[in-house]
C-alpha cells in the first residue's frame, strides 16, 4: 500500500475503492485509517483521502485538495453524474448576465456539501432530465435554457452563446436539433425553431 500511495499526487484526492484489489475492505479501511492518524494522508470525505502538499510559500503549512476536487471524486466514486448548474452555464453563455453567487453542482447524487477552509461546494440533487448531455455542448445549453425564460433571450444572443460554445454552423444545427426533441421549458422550442429558420436563410 505504502508504494501505491506514494504514486498518488500530493494535493490530489483519491479513492479508498482504488486499493480494494489489495485486501478485504475492512483490511484497507482499517491501514488509511492508521496513514490518517500518523498524518501521512488526510480523510477529506467518506472513503476518500489525499496526500497533503506543503504550500509552496509556507512550507510548515499542509494543504490538502480543494473541495471542487473532493466533490468530484465523491461523484467519480459513487458513479453519480455531477454537472455546473445551469446559472453558472447561462452566465458563462451570456444568456444572464448575473453571476452566481457561489459555486453549485447538479446531480443525480444526494444533496450535500463539501467544505475546505473558506472553500464551499453545494451539491444539489436534480432530475436527471437536467443532467443530459454532461459534456457536450448542448448539455451546456440545456442547462442554460432551465434557468433562463426564453422570452428574455434575443436571437442574437442566443446566437452569441453558440458562438462561445466554438461550434460551426452545422455543429449548431445539430445541438438545435437534439435540444428541439428534448422536452424544455416553455416557450424555448418556439425560439429555437425561430433561430433555426435565421440559421437556414
Amino acid at each position: 500500500m505504502t508504494r501505491q500511495l506514494q504514486r498518488m499526487r500530493r494535493g490530489v484526492p483519491f479513492s479508498i475503492n482504488q486499493f480494494h484489489e489489495l485486501g478485504t475492505a475492512a483490511s484497507v479501511q482499517k491501514a488509511l485509517s492508521r496513514l490518517a492518524q500518523e498524518g501521512v494522508i488526510e480523510r477529506v470525505a467518506k472513503g476518500i483521502y489525499t496526500r497533503p502538499k506543503a504550500l509552496a510559500s509556507m512550507p510548515s503549512i499542509k494543504i490538502t485538495a480543494s473541495a471542487e476536487q473532493i466533490a468530484k471524486k465523491w461523484a467519480q466514486q459513487n458513479g453519480y453524474t455531477l454537472v455546473r448548474q445551469g446559472i453558472e452555464s447561462a452566465y458563462r453563455l451570456g444568456l444572464q448576465t448575473q453571476a452566481p453567487v457561489k459555486t453549485v453542482f447538479w446531480s443525480n447524487g444526494a444533496s450535500r456539501t463539501f467544505s475546505v477552509g473558506n472553500e464551499v461546494i453545494e451539491v444539489r440533487h436534480v432530475a436527471e432530465s437536467k443532467l443530459r448531455w454532461k459534456s457536450r455542448p448542448e448539455g451546456e445549453l440545456l442547462r442554460s435554457f432551465t434557468v433562463t425564460p426564453a422570452n428574455s433571450v434575443k436571437l442574437s444572443e442566443l446566437k452569441k452563446a453558440l458562438s462561445r460554445l466554438k461550434l460551426s454552423e452545422a455543429e449548431s444545427l445539430s445541438a438545435i436539433k437534439k435540444l428541439k426533441a428534448t422536452p424544455l421549458p416553455e416557450g424555448w422550442h418556439v425560439k429555437l425553431e425561430q433561430f433555426e429558420k435565421e440559421m437556414m436563410v
